[in-house]
């Protein structure tokens, strides 16, 4: 439950920064117009709408722990593609991206959700729905403060530093979530 929490923090850490740096990304550094910018958004959350048809299946036969895991390390990999992407890049390179970070989240999401809410006790099902919502909460609130703090203490260049912090919450989540298949941090 603990590790399922805290992975879930670190994912909406990122997810917070993701949504509050992208428009700065492409409006600012890139120069795309606010409503282009808005746009170019889109690849994310439109796989995560598609993300748990595939990822629910699959915890039936892979661990959440696995699947969350490795989703963080794609989402990490996602961020990193961005940080390091041309500042002239066109859209399919930009919406490649952005695809995967929302595939890499979309295999920790639904997964990671189960977990948490299925390790607690059935009469403490609301409780654990209690700290899910916290969780997203804190972990959004931290993504939008580590921009602001980004883009206050670096203001040429921050936005970009920020998607590194996120890559690295990225790979925290991911060794919390791979550290729930350890054999001492599993509920027998």
């Amino acid at each position: 439950f603990a590790l399922s929490s805290a992975t879930s923090a670190c994912s909406f850490v990122v997810q917070g920064l993701i949504f509050v740096a992208l428009p700065f990304l492409f409006q600012f550094v890139m120069g795309y117009s606010q409503v282009k910018a808005g746009l170019l958004i889109t690849p994310w959350p439109a796989t995560l709408v598609l993300m748990p048809l595939i990822a629910m299946p699959l915890t039936n036969r892979v661990s959440p722990g696995l699947l969350g895991g490795i989703g963080l390390l794609l989402l990490a990999c996602g961020l990193v593609s961005l940080a390091t992407m041309p500042v002239d890049a066109g859209n399919f390179a930009i919406a490649w991206r952005l695809v995967l970070c929302g595939v890499g989240f979309g295999f920790f999401q639904s997964p990671n959700m189960l977990s948490l809410l299925s390790s607690a006790p059935r009469n403490r099902s609301g409780g654990a729905s209690g700290i899910l919502a916290a969780s997203r909460l804190f972990g959004q609130a931290v993504g939008a403060s580590v921009v602001a703090i980004c883009l206050t203490v670096v203001p040429v260049g921050g936005v970009i530093h920020a998607l590194w912090i996120g890559a690295g919450f990225a790979v925290l989540g991911s060794v919390f979530s791979f550290l729930r298949l350890m054999p001492g941090f599993r509920r027998g």
